[in-house]
């Protein structure tokens, strides 16, 4: 056992059956991913913070339950990166530097275009997370391959609902 002084101040360090090299591709693939679904997340909250119209109550419902489910992805994403081996995000600085989803500052955007425009991206968040995937298969990562299938059938699943409720009725 490490006295506690030297404990201290070693770095971060994770055992794994790993290579060190796979740890590394895959908690940087993680962390850019991570930064990804919390910019999704805020997007998601700001857009069901300011909801609007006749459709108020079911979008506002929907998209609290969106934001909660990607929300719950976050903590999963953060560890797995540490149980890799790696370091993860440590500010917001650093999500934004690392996110491929962009941010939307307008003062106002219609239903549509906040039910639209989220379901561009979680389709755009459901390629990256397949990204995500080819960094891990080859590495034999069964455990991070199998979380990202179930947050790929979420994102599919969330951008389903968001273009369904942008069809014009018939």
């Amino acid at each position: 056992m490490l006295p506690v002084k030297t404990r201290q101040s070693a770095p971060l360090h994770t055992r794994t059956d790993l290579r060190a090299q796979a740890g590394l591709d895959i908690a940087a693939a993680l962390t850019t991913l991570l930064a990804d679904m919390l910019a999704l997340y805020m997007k998601t909250r700001n857009f069901h913070w300011h909801m609007s119209g006749p459709h108020f109550r079911d979008y506002h419902l929907m998209l609290d339950e969106q934001a909660g489910e990607i929300f719950a992805t976050t903590d999963a994403i953060a560890e797995r990166a540490r149980e890799v081996g790696g370091t993860t995000l440590r500010s917001i600085g650093h999500v934004h530097r690392l996110q491929r989803l962009l941010d939307n500052d307008a003062e106002y955007v219609t239903p549509q275009d906040m039910l639209a425009e989220l379901a561009d991206d979680n389709c755009r968040l459901a390629s990256f997370l397949r990204s995500t995937h080819s960094v891990c298969e080859p590495y034999g990562d069964v455990a991070t391959t199998s979380l990202l299938e179930t947050w790929i059938d979420e994102a599919e699943n969330r951008s389903w609902y968001l273009f369904e409720t942008t069809r014009a009725p018939r």
